[in-house]
């Protein structure tokens, strides 16, 4: 299906009348989140947001993907029936948002390239007229002057800039179109500014502030910790084999596998398919007709592999994708994070896996050393990786290691792979003083593998070409395994005591750091090779799937009408309903449409334009097993911490 060629809804669809009568309150916001949008409640963190927004303040708030940052900004413009601009410079994501909007009744537009000169003449009509509530633009498309000046005669209410952290030069995803909105308030005084990002550390938060509402606004930042994922980092063995065990565990799941490279992504996927999976390319140098068709068969359809390099991913509102892999070490913990917060969306367990070894490392290395950045950037860009490295390493749980970089404080999880296969750490001082001096004593101009023959005393043509049996650091390792060696050198690369020299062919040089382990001033922890355990992940992912009290039978059934309507409607199945909608039918078997619209994210429009439907196949549905004890929205939303803080200059 080629969505560039379809209308996801009815263009007839206007604000229902009932908005008009809310009151621009936190009261009149819930009476709009019920009865547009099917929920009884707001999630951790919402209504501060939202009762901020309709106080008339500038609002930044950082949220984790599948917090419902989203919720943040349209409620406010549904309560006061008022315009709100949403800037965004993902077609794609605009594109789903503005149908599921629709179908609930909402009057929501975009402007941005994919749309036709007919489509944006209309958009222009409604704004003039005042009709419109939501109105969806790319960054570029919005700083045009004629674009503006049409805004400005429309008088927005608020402007929303999502994925905020391309404002600022020090986020991870740096967009120099977006440092250009920092313009707006100056030419839309009376409007008022939200930002929303699900990764912006300390200065990224800062920066956007100073930049976006020169110093003052109040900052929301809601708990990092998604606990529904599961994480998992490996090194690097037999990484075909890895990743094969990895999907394996989800065949007929979606999911995603990152690759570094375009030539990666093609490979890797035509392996899979060989391999009997549904795997499709996606990457920035593929026909852009047959990347969408890609994405759209990666959102209708299920089972579907996409694999790809990071052009995939940002704005894709999939809440049902199972789990993400990758192939390489990302560029960054930020990126890392993003990244696996594509899987599990909807709140439902989900797993993650990262392979990486030390050409990842090397590579990355280069690729920040050969960039156009500062210098200063450069060595923010390198700690960055440092602190990813250190993730990778780290002998304790995954989950604390991740939200202590963003701030938080966190008990072992139990659901990382370092908490299900514990590893011990031994005093590796010698060992690192071992390593260090074999660097040192062959001038700090070779890489991994040499060094290693010669702490193990391998007499390599290479070794005996040098000399390097002569050392007097040949052969002290030699009751180590070459294996192990690897580990050991890749924690001490890792924690900043070794650095791979990227002029120098992958070398390693010792660092100021590694001055003091020589000296025995510095103690080191290092911790073995984790063996694994096959039959532990394979108890712990049953585990995971064990959620709800939910007919499964029925269940399959309300999933085949929703993808049969969404065909027919030419949309994605979850802008019809989520599946967390579809699994609370399932568990409560609703008789009337009453009952059903007490149902998650049953909202009086799709109530209305769906809910007979869904009721017939409700009662005619044998009843069928059901698994679990827990109601199936139990995972949701557990876990999250809010913090309010407000920044004066």
């Amino acid at each position: 299906m080629d969505r560039q060629a379809v209308s996801f809804a009815p263009p007839t669809y206007q604000t229902p009348p009932m908005t008009a009568t809310f009151a621009p309150s936190l009261a009149g916001a819930h009476a709009v989140l019920e009865k547009v949008f099917g929920f009884t409640e707001f999630r951790a963190g919402q209504a501060e947001i939202v009762d901020a927004l309709l106080a008339g303040e500038n609002v930044l708030a950082v949220m984790p993907t599948g917090a419902g940052k989203s919720l943040c900004y349209q409620v406010p413009a549904l309560t006061t029936n008022s315009l709100t601009v949403v800037v965004s410079p993902l077609i794609a994501l605009m594109r789903d948002q503005i149908a599921s909007l629709r179908l609930n009744g909402v009057a929501a537009r975009a402007l941005n390239s994919s749309i036709s000169d007919d489509e944006a003449a209309h958009t222009y009509c409604m704004l003039r007229g005042q009709r419109l509530r939501l109105l969806y633009i790319s960054p570029e498309r919005l700083m045009r002057e004629n674009v503006l000046t049409h805004l400005a005669n429309c008088m927005p209410a608020r402007f929303a800039i999502d994925e905020a952290h391309c404002i600022s030069q020090w986020g991870h995803d740096f967009r120099p179109d977006y440092r250009r909105l920092a313009e707006l308030p100056a030419r839309f005084p009376e409007a008022r500014f939200s930002a929303f990002t699900a990764t912006a550390d300390h200065t990224t938060r800062q920066d956007i502030v100073d930049r976006l509402f020169d110093g003052e606004a109040r900052i929301f930042v809601a708990g990092f910790d998604r606990p529904n994922l599961r994480i998992g980092i490996a090194t690097k063995k037999s990484a075909n084999k890895q990743l094969d065990s990895f999907l394996d565990r989800h065949r007929s799941a979606s999911g995603i596998v990152y690759t570094l490279s375009r030539k990666g992504a093609e490979q890797t996927a035509k392996r899979l398919r060989m391999e009997d999976r549904m795997a499709l390319p996606y990457h920035a140098g593929m026909d852009q007709t047959v990347r969408n068709r890609h994405q759209d068969r990666f959102l209708t359809e299920s089972g579907v592999v996409i694999v790809a390099t990071i052009a995939f991913g940002m704005g894709i509102d999939k809440p049902d994708v199972r789990f993400v892999a990758h192939t390489n070490i990302p560029s960054t913990i930020e990126a890392f994070y993003q990244e696996i917060g594509r899987a599990g969306r909807d709140g439902l367990p989900s797993e993650t896996l990262m392979l990486y070894g030390m050409d990842d490392i090397r590579l990355r290395r280069m690729m920040i050393d050969d960039s156009n950045r500062s210098e200063e950037m450069k060595r923010v860009e390198h700690q960055r990786l440092n602190a990813l490295l250190s993730l990778c390493e780290t002998a304790n749980c995954r989950r604390q290691a991740l939200l202590s970089y963003f701030g938080e404080d966190s008990d072992p999880c139990g659901n990382c792979d370092r908490c299900l296969n514990p590893v011990a750490t031994v005093d590796g001082t010698m060992i690192a003083q071992k390593a260090l001096s074999a660097a040192l004593r062959t001038g700090q101009m070779f890489g991994t593998e040499h060094l290693i023959d010669i702490l193990r005393g391998e007499e390599t043509e290479k070794v005996r070409q040098h000399r390097h049996d002569q050392l007097s650091t040949f052969g002290v390792g030699q009751d180590v395994p070459k294996s192990l060696w690897r580990s050991y050198l890749r924690q001490l690369v890792a924690a900043d005591i070794l650095r791979v020299d990227i002029g120098g062919f992958g070398a390693l040089h010792i660092t100021d750091k590694a001055k003091a382990v020589l000296k025995g001033a510095e103690p080191v922890l290092l911790h073995g090779e984790v063996a694994g355990s096959a039959e532990r992940e394979r108890r712990g992912v049953a585990s995971m799937s064990d959620l709800s009290d939910v007919d499964q039978i029925l269940l399959t059934q309300l999933k085949q009408l929703r993808l049969d309507i969404a065909r027919m409607e030419g949309v994605p199945p979850y802008v019809i309903f989520h599946d967390r909608s579809l699994q609370d039918m399932a568990t409560r078997r609703p008789q009337n449409l009453d009952g059903l619209a007490s149902c998650y994210g049953v909202g009086a429009r799709k109530l209305e334009r769906y809910g007979e439907r869904f009721l017939a196949a409700i009662k005619v549905a044998p009843a069928g097993p059901v698994s679990g004890s827990s109601h199936s929205l139990a995972v949701e939303r557990s876990g999250m911490n809010f913090q309010v803080t407000g920044v004066r200059r």
